[in-house]
């Protein structure tokens, strides 16, 4: 009984819901003589103190069947009492949209060079294999269609200047070659050579 009462007495520590869940006893190893005439000894004591009492062996399985159905019946007895849960509500706000849905900017650097910050294009950049002439011309599509050749258009670039994409200490650096009729009304050659690593 003393184990018995330690284990009570923890649970009254730990939370005080603890000591009023449904419990029961079980008194295991009654394929062991002495221990079924301690579990003889004991269990009428433990059905006083109001516990439903089971006496089972794991070795022999004897009891288990009776055990199982009284915990199932235990669990049952408790979802069955318990309250139904208040729905949970989660509610979503999508971010505001920023007013340049275009996803980048360029700007003139000190050094007379246009900066491209954004981040598409520095992912669309650092994702490329400059190895790859396709690859290449992939990236030159899909920076035209965002906008970065008309913007730099707008912003003065030139075919030949230096285009920096990402940030200035560790930019990729080009050489424009624009697939856009500049000024001049010059027109590049075939996709895939019009950027240019240095």
């Amino acid at each position: 009984m003393t184990d018995l009462d330690t284990i009570e007495s923890e649970l009254a520590k730990y939370e005080k819901t603890m000591t009023e869940r449904p419990r029961l006893v079980a008194l295991n190893k009654i394929d062991v003589p002495e221990a079924r005439e301690l579990a003889d000894f004991v269990k009428e004591e433990l059905r006083q103190r109001g516990f439903a009492v089971y006496e089972v062996s794991a070795a022999s399985t004897e009891g288990l069947k009776e055990l199982k159905y009284a915990m199932a019946e235990l669990v049952q007895r408790a979802r069955d009492e318990a309250p139904e849960p208040e729905p949970s509500r989660v509610v979503i706000r999508p971010a505001a949209a920023r007013g340049d849905q275009s996803g980048f900017e360029v700007v003139r650097t000190p050094d007379g060079f246009y900066l491209v910050k954004g981040e598409k294009p520095v992912r669309w950049v650092r994702q490329t294999d400059f190895g790859n002439d396709e690859a290449v011309g992939y990236l030159a599509d899909r920076l035209a269609r965002l906008g970065v050749e008309e913007a730099l258009a707008r912003n003065g670039a030139q075919a030949g200047d230096t285009i920096l994409i990402g940030d200035e200490e560790d930019a990729v650096v080009f050489d424009w070659d624009p697939t856009l009729p500049t000024s001049g009304g010059h027109m590049p050659g075939p996709r895939g050579s019009d950027w240019r690593l240095e």
